[in-house]
């Protein structure tokens, strides 16, 4: 039995302003119409499964239960970690979640933000791999290089195995410079470290126990204190927030005597800068890579992205133009690796655009800012089918609701009530309010917000009785 683990973890930071912290990259669309995260889930057709496992953050955990559902794709549950604790943990995490009812599946390790073009390859790499697993061997995919690639960690083969399939794992190397690289390319014996895996779920404990048991000890803890909560698998905070912070190749894969690696030939990419999704992208002749609404005259080997407006280029060649609705990124494309130094900028100077995108995803639905001034905020809200907002009230601006498709059932201080198309409704200062939609299809909503303080924070949150709660990231 083979169950998928997805790893859908992320921090948002080398794809800015594309991806932010509360939307990292694995939610995007980046090479096609289904977001990489739906694309790895695809990935898996061909191979005979059980429904994946995925492991996130709790912060993203509505992100990817409504991806997942956008496309109708079914899974075994939704890890939620409090906090990031890197491959390692995670993976613990699901291989105890695995095991649980008595069973030993082959985990399959994938991340949740890879880009693979050559489906085939990578179907073949992984039943390839198989007969290694099931005979105890933890098996690390490393893909064939293509060019002396100085983002990547490589792998160094060792000698070949039985199958004639896979080869011992002779050394991890970290990232190389440009001559080493070279090197590695000329020689070779080295493959770039994929961070995709298959092994059994008790080898891969039994392994971790050995090297690490502090990160066994605190993932075991944290999963004996779990529990389901519809989707999500919901772990013991305290246990797994003392847990060691280090990399599966750290804690297990490195030391380990049973380390094979299969390689794997498959065009596959970790979109770890522009320039890489740049390569992965169809481009024109002229070398450009384009999306959304672009124009170009005497441009050349360019990313130009354009997520809200027309944007155009005028005799420029090797650049990367991102627009989204908040923020315009302009790069060398050979500079890439720099727009981390941005997203630090626009931390130390507090400012949000670092953390999300002007259009906010919500469990309800999502909301989007569509203009703004000293006294007035206008925001653009969806509300899903069967979905409401939290009930709340606020002590320092009102609120102008008008429906523009769909029914609203709308709560308004005592009184609840329905609204058509076309049809508003006000809601004074403090009056808790709330809206709901009972209907079949998404209901949109204009609501214009009017007062002396408009931030975030001028707001209570109430239960469904009227009494105070907490209902974090929902409003």
């Amino acid at each position: 039995m083979l169950l998928p683990v997805i790893m859908a973890g992320g921090s948002g930071s080398r794809l800015w302003p594309l991806s932010r912290t509360l939307y990292p990259k694995q939610f995007l669309s980046l090479t096609s119409s289904s977001t990489l995260l739906q694309e790895t889930v695809n990935r898996l057709d061909g191979i005979e499964h059980e429904l994946p496992l995925l492991i996130c953050n709790e912060e993203h955990r509505f992100i990817v239960a409504e991806q997942l559902r956008q496309k109708n794709l079914n899974h075994s549950g939704i890890i939620l970690e409090p906090v990031g604790r890197n491959t390692a943990p995670a993976i613990a995490l699901a291989a105890l979640r695995a095991i649980q009812n008595g069973q030993d599946p082959l985990l399959l390790v994938l991340a949740a933000d890879h880009v693979i073009k050559d489906h085939s390859a990578f179907i073949q790499s992984v039943q390839e791999a198989v007969p290694e697993a099931e005979s105890g061997k933890l098996v690390t995919f490393g893909i064939v290089p293509t060019a002396p690639e100085t983002g990547y960690g490589y792998i160094k083969k060792g000698a070949g195995v039985e199958s004639g399939h896979a080869y011992d794992v002779a050394q991890f190397v970290e990232k190389p410079d440009l001559k080493t690289a070279y090197a590695y390319l000329a020689s070779g014996d080295y493959l770039w470290n994929s961070g995709m895996f298959l092994f059994k779920a008790s080898r891969y404990l039994e392994e971790l126990k050995s090297y690490n048991a502090d990160i066994y000890n605190a993932c075991q803890n944290a999963m004996a204190g779990a529990h389901d909560d519809l989707d999500f698998i919901r772990i013991e905070e305290e246990s797994f927030a003392g847990c060691p912070d280090d990399s599966v190749d750290y804690a297990v894969m490195e030391k380990t005597k049973d380390a094979v690696v299969v390689p794997m030939d498959a065009n596959w990419s970790d979109v770890g800068s522009f320039s890489s999704l740049w390569e992965v992208n169809d481009k024109d002749e002229s070398g450009n890579a384009t999306r959304g609404d672009v124009l170009t005259e005497q441009t050349t080997n360019s990313f130009i992205y354009s997520q809200n407006k027309l944007v155009s280029t005028v005799g420029v060649d090797n650049l990367v133009v991102i627009e989204t609705k908040d923020a315009v990124l302009v790069s060398n494309k050979d500079k890439v690796q720099d727009v981390k130094a941005i997203v630090n900028k626009l931390k130390l100077l507090n400012r949000s655009e670092h953390l999300q995108h002007r259009e906010v995803y919500r469990p309800w639905g999502s909301h989007d800012e569509i203009a703004e001034g000293e006294r007035f905020q206008v925001k653009h809200l969806i509300v899903k089918p069967g979905e409401r907002t939290a009930t709340q009230l606020h002590y320092h601006r009102a609120e102008h609701w008008v429906v523009v498709s769909g029914t609203a059932k709308v709560t308004n201080g005592g009184r609840s009530y329905l609204l058509g198309e076309n049809e508003s409704t006000f809601i004074p200062i403090g009056a808790a309010h709330c809206i709901e939609n009972p209907g079949k299809v998404p209901l949109e909503v204009i609501e214009v917000r009017s007062g002396s303080y408009l931030e975030e924070d001028d707001i209570v949150r109430l239960g469904d009785s009227g009494v105070l709660a907490n209902y974090v990231n929902q409003s």
